[in-house]
């Protein structure tokens, strides 16, 4: 029984990415656009304006050689909520019927931070900047990212249904089955973003701290 169960929750989950399989890569697309603008940006900066933000990330660099970094738990606690109020805006603009446009446009600009962050420590530092970015973001973004796409592409797919709920007369299909499952991806999203603030205030420091201290950085 448990198994028959199991295998009807399976292909349900797989005919729903089937049926919004382009809303899914819709959505990735946009965030890999976001990401090579903002690595785009990062090379229509000018000379002095590199130089000022190199100097702030030397210093920042210098103080995680050194040992002086914030507390873990302060860490975890800043990651989680700063994470948390982001999927959580999400999900609130797929309930409303007006969100939808805002949902795109935050997902572009966290791509579009990523792509600036990891383009400007290349553009800087090459090599050593890969690899700095390689420890201090890639580790919590490797669940970060996966979680920021599902949640926009199912807050999109809801504002869809609450769109058409509102305007399509023969619309009939009902909305409280999808909201329950809405909620509990929200609760799912928080549970992995959970892991990804853990591996980000726990983890993240010591790698930054291996890759900074056996380069020239200081």
């Amino acid at each position: 029984m448990k198994k028959r169960l199991y295998q009807s929750k399976a292909t349900s989950v797989s005919s729903y990415i089937r049926e919004y399989s382009s809303i899914f890569l819709f959505v990735v697309v946009l965030f890999l656009m976001g990401v090579i603008f903002g690595a785009i940006v990062v090379n229509s900066m000018g000379y002095s304006q590199k130089e000022d933000l190199y100097y702030y990330l030397s210093q920042f660099f210098g103080q995680v050689s050194e040992g002086k970094i914030a507390d873990h738990n302060d860490l975890f606690m800043q990651s989680l909520l700063h994470n948390s109020k982001f999927i959580g805006l999400i999900w609130v603009l797929g309930i409303s019927v007006v969100g939808l446009p805002v949902i795109l446009i935050l997902l572009f600009v966290k791509g579009m931070v990523v792509g600036f962050t990891v383009g400007f420590l290349v553009s800087q530092m090459g090599w050593k900047g890969f690899a700095l970015a390689a420890a201090s973001i890639l580790p919590q973004n490797l669940i970060n990212i996966p979680i920021f796409i599902v949640m926009a592409g199912l807050s999109v797919i809801f504002s869809l249904r609450m769109i058409k709920k509102q305007f399509v007369k023969k619309y009939a299909e009902p909305i409280m089955p999808f909201f329950k499952g809405y909620i509990l991806a929200l609760i799912a999203a928080v549970i992995f973003i959970s892991l990804a603030s853990g591996i980000e205030a726990y983890l993240s420091p010591s790698l930054m701290k291996s890759v900074v201290g056996s380069s020239s950085l200081k």
